[in-house]
């Protein structure tokens, strides 16, 4: 130990300091006993930050990578270089930075004999933050050596965080702007906030809550909750006063006022009015202890980012309800062109919808579907009054007149570049083909004929059958379900048919929802 030694240096590190979070974690690697000793006496009272330090002694290389191994908050690893072999501290160091992939731990060597390990080629050679001679580790030596190193992991863990945060924050904001209803967009906002706050591996369940109001708000407690989380998760209809701890109410209210982020020890408020006069309140609690500056800077960030994507949804909304009204409008005039009613769309639409989500498609799929369907008889609009509107049974050219409507319907809207109308085209085209392939205009047969086709047939059948025409009565129910079960595997896709008729309680309650 007489190459150890700390000289006669005033080791005064300032008035004393309580501890008040986690201490600073420092690992001494040495094979002496004595240097672990000495090393803790003087340092045992060096606070840094309102931080103490907590010593892990190894005593050999290879303990110091079992240690490493471990799940651990160490800032500095204080590493001798000569123990069980001439370079085990080296291969430390080494293991340190390439196996374990860990960067922000940082390693001083300490060795008394420097010739084993020249400074200049293990400066060059291997990532260590300092190298220092046992012989000039003074108490004040040391105590600077320590402080500096706690301060650059502390700076490196801060960007660290905050790079991790980020990408957190965008990863989670990615996810919102993928949704494209309100309701899957509030349950992934509150799924997508945990992951905000997750801490490596530990995960919050947060008690969170998203509530709405449509039109000018009046009172404070006309937000109503649409999804909820946690201490939340059964609160759906109730408004947020009547669900939100006392001491809380009048941070509601500042949010709701200054319509802006609020934010206090472990909760969140983020208030927020769209141009349609849609308000909007996310409540967060229960959040980490360890929240810093750092973090409310993200969760800002996340907050704003949630702005965006919930404009975009209501956005996306109004061009979905414009594009679903100018449909209905468009096969509104045409059915009642026809003289027939609007609500058969509705109903095929509905019913389009239901046949294809339990068939198990997509939801938005089924729901593209629902907004194409009402285009299936487009191309009547070319079809001549005097046989569109015809009392009686079509002859020959009549009925060759009336069979153009569905290539027509599908040349009208096939060039367009809106999925929903290229949809629509389709089903124009399809919907009169048969499986059995006696249909028309093409003649397809079974799975050839377009999925959509196929649905929106069967549903535009029993419509048709068990509503009334201007050339007949509306059948009854019995002769209509007959009709559809022995058409199977002859005009309809059996599977399709044996779906619709194991649901058709289903189907019928759309068909009072829209009587005619």
């Amino acid at each position: 130990m007489s190459d150890f030694m700390f000289a006669n240096e005033d080791s005064t590190v300032g008035e004393e300091q309580t501890p008040t979070a986690s201490n600073w974690q420092l690992l001494i690697v040495d094979d002496e006993e004595e240097v672990h000793i000495v090393t803790k006496l003087a340092l045992r009272d060096v606070v840094y930050q309102y931080r103490g330090i907590t010593f892990i002694s190894a005593y050999s290389g290879q303990q110091a990578k079992e240690i490493l191994d471990q799940p651990n908050d160490i800032a500095l690893v204080l590493l001798d270089v000569v123990m069980e072999t001439d370079d085990a501290g080296l291969r430390v160091a080494r293991y340190i930075r390439e196996e374990l992939n860990n960067q922000l731990v940082r390693i001083v060597l300490r060795t008394g004999q420097p010739g084993q390990a020249p400074e200049r080629q293990v400066i060059v050679e291997y990532d260590i933050n300092d190298y220092k001679s046992k012989t000039e580790l003074t108490a004040q030596r040391l105590f600077t050596t320590i402080i500096a190193s706690f301060r650059s992991y502390r700076d490196l863990l801060a960007i660290e965080r905050n790079r991790t945060g980020l990408i957190r924050v965008i990863e989670a904001s990615s996810t919102l702007f993928s949704f494209r209803s309100m309701d899957t967009f509030t349950q992934g906002l509150l799924q997508q906030l945990s992951s905000v706050f997750s801490r490596g591996n530990r995960a919050f369940v947060l008690n969170s809550l998203i509530a709405e109001t449509h039109g000018v708000k009046t009172v404070d407690d006309s937000l109503r909750i649409v999804a909820g989380q946690g201490r939340f998760s059964g609160s759906v209809g109730y408004t947020v006063w009547d669900v939100l701890p006392p001491e809380l109410k009048l941070h509601y209210s500042q949010a709701n006022r200054d319509e802006n982020l609020v934010y206090g020890d472990g909760y969140i408020f983020y208030y927020h009015k769209n141009l349609e006069r849609l308000s909007a309140l996310v409540f967060i609690s229960g959040l980490p202890e360890d929240i810093s500056e750092d973090d409310n800077n993200l969760i800002e960030l996340f907050s704003r980012n949630v702005q965006i994507a919930y404009d975009n949804i209501i956005l996306n909304q109004e061009i979905e309800d414009t594009q679903r009204e100018i449909v209905y409008r468009l096969g509104h005039a045409l059915e009642t062109r026809s003289k027939e009613t609007g609500n058969h769309l509705k109903r095929v639409a509905d019913m389009s919808e239901l046949l294809a989500t339990l068939y198990g498609v997509s939801k938005n799929e089924a729901r593209l579907l629902k907004f194409a369907a009402p285009l299936h008889d487009v191309g009547k609009i070319s079809i001549p009054d005097s046989v569109l509107n015809y009392p009686g049974k079509l002859d020959a050219e009549q009925w060759v007149e009336m069979k153009t409507h569905a290539q027509k319907g599908h040349d009208l809207l096939a060039d367009s570049k809106r999925e929903v109308l290229q949809i629509g085209a389709k089903i124009a085209l399809t919907h009169h083909e048969r499986w059995d392939g006696k249909g028309y205009p093409n003649g397809l047969k079974g799975k050839d004929i377009d999925f959509f086709g196929r649905i929106v047939s069967l549903v535009d059948v029993f419509d048709a059958l068990h509503s009334r025409r201007c050339y007949k009565p509306a059948y009854d129910l019995d002769f209509c379900l007959n009709h559809i079960k022995e058409n199977s595997n002859k005009a309809f896709d059996p599977e399709l048919v044996n779906i619709f008729l194991e649901n058709k309680g289903r189907f019928l309650k759309i068909m009072r929802r829209f009587p005619d």
